[in-house]
């Protein structure tokens, strides 16, 4: 993720056709056609990561294995089509390198170790960010890039908020903590420690928003809540 920032890329010409109005998901395929597609997206996610957005359609075709058909069976739509195919497929994995941490928060331990997935997995990515890249391609305010943004957060914040719910349902956090709202700001730290570190290469911003927050969770059992928050 660190969309909020973006990584220096030149602009390649584009190879192929674009439409404005992308459909949102593919006709309907047999198994085979499945995979294909999918390995397709998944060289060309390879391709993006070491080349940035200059990989041409023929790099993409020589790491896949795909001819030159079969790119346009698959994204009729073209270029942009498998660019935004490209940016769901790197916010998928935004999610999954945080698995299985990310979906077993119940204790404190756990929220230790997935701090520590969340630390070694922007520490593996370095400061350019592949999805940030690709939305940026594509322009930060078209619906499709949007969309992709938009579900990742609400996929995000939810696995945050089942956690902390977890705790709450575990007597380790009051029933009367703002569930979504403190996701919500968890979240909202890591990213901002994202961006920081984006910017400068140091972990310490990141670091730190992910220790206070997990930290802000344990006092709260300590600390009376002001009167009217509701449970959620």
């Amino acid at each position: 993720m660190g969309w909020l920032l973006a990584c220096q890329a030149t602009v390649p010409e584009k190879k192929w056709t674009s439409k404005s109005n992308l459909r949102e998901q593919p006709v309907t395929l047999t198994r085979k056609g499945t995979a294909t597609r999918r390995r397709i997206i998944e060289g060309a996610a390879e391709e993006i990561r070491e080349r940035g957005v200059t990989a041409t359609l023929d790099d993409i075709r020589a790491r896949t294995g795909t001819s030159k058909s079969q790119l346009f069976h698959y994204f009729p739509d073209g270029r942009e089509e498998l660019l935004l195919a490209v940016a769901r497929h790197e916010a998928d994995l935004v999610l999954a390198d945080q698995q299985p941490q990310l979906s077993d928060l119940g204790s404190w331990p756990a929220w230790s170790a997935w701090r520590d997935a969340v630390l070694a997995r922007y520490r593996g990515q370095g400061q350019c960010c592949p999805l940030n890249a690709l939305l940026t391609q594509l322009g930060h305010t078209t619906p499709g890039a949007q969309a992709v943004v938009t579900q990742l957060v609400h996929r995000w914040q939810a696995e945050i908020a089942d956690g902390i719910r977890r705790l709450r349902d575990a007597g380790e956090v009051p029933r009367e903590l703002d569930v979504d709202r403190t996701a919500a700001a968890i979240l909202a730290g890591i990213q901002g420690g994202v961006v920081m570190m984006m910017s400068t290469g140091d972990d310490t911003h990141l670091a730190a928003a992910l220790d206070l927050g997990i930290g802000y969770l344990r006092a709260s059992s300590a600390v009376p809540l002001r009167l009217g928050t509701a449970p959620v």
